[in-house]
């Protein structure tokens, strides 16, 4: 029942990064997170890194999910790459050291960042013009030098930290620069490969320097069944949904990407 779970988890994971550009991060950090919590005895090792388990599998899915969503969107001609080549380069060197920040962090400080993170997010959105409508006559405006360099170093961080992708971030950065909403989704996708290959690996390299027994099919904090699960269900919802890539309304797509925000953040504060 609950590799059932996952698989349909994972096909959901698919189906937002393809029209969203989440990564599988939102939908697979707090299934995992409640699953390895009604599995496991809070006083034992897994239990214990269910949040640090649930971070890094989803950071080791996102690879996966990362990969074949820009495929699909490059074949559509969505991704900008000239826009964004600079910006993953400084969002990777921010991922390795958002990893090692959230092996170092408690589980429930882990939690609770997710859940205001998510919070600024939303209001962010919904308070500053430039989300949720654009103009149709607006050309896309290139990135300036400090939002490439900072802005790639905070969204690595940050998005690692959290294991959810990057794309809350960039998302809304390239929307506020002219972009509609099928293209920023689009390019979010490449932009979460530094932040998930960096991220497992370090995730991985953690717990074997700090010695973590989780017991077999682990390597390091990554859950090897659940990834495989989610994995394959990630791609058959990512296989189903490209036909869809283009066609949403952007208004629409725009609404729905901040109810699905608010949903993810409702269900990260409940005990």
């Amino acid at each position: 029942m609950v590799y059932l779970l996952l698989a349909l988890f994972g096909g959901l994971s698919g189906v937002t990064t393809v029209l969203f550009g989440f990564g599988g991060g939102f939908v697979v950090v707090p299934l995992l997170y409640r699953v390895l919590g009604a599995a496991y005895d809070a006083h034992d090792a897994a239990g214990e890194a269910a949040m640090h388990i649930a971070v890094a599998t989803s950071t080791c899915v996102m690879v996966i999910n990362a990969l074949a969503a820009t495929r699909r969107h490059a074949r559509a001609g969505n991704i900008d790459w000239p826009a964004i080549r600079t910006l993953a380069a400084f969002i990777g060197v921010g991922a390795v050291l958002g990893a090692g920040a959230a092996v170092a962090a408690s589980a429930d400080l882990l939690r609770w960042a997710f859940v205001v993170y998510l919070g600024i997010t939303i209001l962010d959105c919904l308070l500053r013009q430039g989300f949720m409508s654009r103009r149709n006559s607006a050309a896309p405006r290139p990135l300036a030098p400090a939002q490439t360099v900072g802005g790639g170093l905070i969204i690595g961080l940050v998005a690692t930290f959290l294991g959810v992708g990057g794309s809350v971030m960039t998302v809304p950065l390239l929307r506020r620069r002219g972009f509609s909403m099928t293209r920023a989704t689009a390019m979010a996708n490449p932009l979460s490969l530094p932040v998930a290959i960096a991220g497992t690996a370090t995730y991985m390299a953690m717990a074997w320097f700090r010695s973590v027994a989780l017991g077999p099919w682990h390597a390091g904090y990554v859950d090897l069944l659940a990834f495989a699960v989610l994995a394959v269900g990630s791609l058959l919802g990512i296989r189903l949904t490209s036909r869809y890539i283009g066609r949403i309304p952007d208004r629409l797509h725009a609404r729905v990407y901040i109810g699905l925000l608010a949903v993810v953040m409702l269900s990260m504060m409940l005990p």
